[in-house]
């Protein structure tokens, strides 16, 4: 009785190796097959790959291009308020200075 399970179970594991090593095969041949058709039409499956990469590059360079248009226009801005803040302050301690001035007198 112990013969028949035994047998069943080695059978078993025989097929399924069988199996397991003709899946290893056909990936294997698989790939040699990408791999002669990449090295004699190169412009294949693989550029999609590149312009999409190519795109998504140009794409992230845009933004980093527009986000830096907009840090340098908000810097620009900042700038001018300063410089109207400084010429606020000079006007502002200009007329402190006469009022004092004036007072003296």
């Amino acid at each position: 009785m112990k013969r028949y399970p035994t047998a069943l179970l080695f059978g078993l594991l025989s097929l399924t190796s069988q199996l397991a090593h003709a899946d290893i095969v056909d990936d294997a041949i698989g790939n040699i097959q990408q791999a002669i058709n990449d090295a004699y039409k190169p412009d294949n499956s693989r550029s999609d790959d590149d312009d999409r990469y190519d795109a998504r590059r140009s794409s992230d360079s845009r933004q980093y291009n527009d986000r830096r248009r907009q840090l340098e226009d908000r810097r620009q801005r900042l700038d001018e308020r300063q410089r109207q803040l400084d010429d606020d302050r000079r006007r502002l301690e200009d007329d402190e200075r006469r009022l004092e001035e004036d007072d003296d007198r």
